[in-house]
């Protein structure tokens, strides 16, 4: 996490890797999203995806974890340095959400994001607000998730009121 000014488009950030197991990708499912090839082995084997695959928000999910680790670490530096910690502002939300190919029980996903734009929010001085393009690649290098991310982000400095 940095202060807004301290981002550049065209940045990347690797957040992490998961290994999506049968028994997780079943567990996640039977909780959330309990459609047939994500739940049961033979179903998988008889959908159109040939196996059991991972719910897409199964794998949405994990990125916000993988995104929420990697913040709690970049605070952790910043305070072990003696710095200011940057806030984090709400997220308006996300767009584009694409599901680009499964994720088969076995594959690892390997998430990131890429600062795409930025400005300076116009309603809360305090803060910039990013753009980030979300992805989840997985172990061949083909692309299973993608979104466009939106935060505000604190500015390291404000222009008096």
């Amino acid at each position: 996490m940095k202060f807004f000014e301290d981002l550049h488009v065209g940045e990347r950030v690797l957040l992490g890797s998961h290994l999506f197991t049968a028994d997780d990708i079943k567990t996640f499912a039977a909780q959330y999203d309990p459609q047939r090839f994500h739940v049961d082995e033979e179903q998988g084997r008889l959908s159109p995806y040939g196996a059991l695959i991972a719910s897409g928000w199964h794998t949405g999910s994990i990125w916000m974890r993988k995104l929420v680790d990697y913040h709690k670490g970049e605070i952790e530096a910043f305070r072990e340095r003696g710095e200011q910690v940057p806030a984090l502002g709400p997220s308006p939300g996300f767009r584009e959400l694409k599901w680009h190919k499964p994720v088969f029980a076995g594959d690892t996903v390997t998430y990131a994001i890429e600062v795409v734009a930025k400005r300076v929010s116009q309603s809360r001085p305090r803060f910039g607000i990013i753009e980030t393009l979300a992805t989840g690649d997985n172990q061949n290098g083909a692309r299973v998730i993608s979104f466009i991310s939106t935060t505000f982000i604190e500015r390291r400095s404000t222009p008096p009121e």
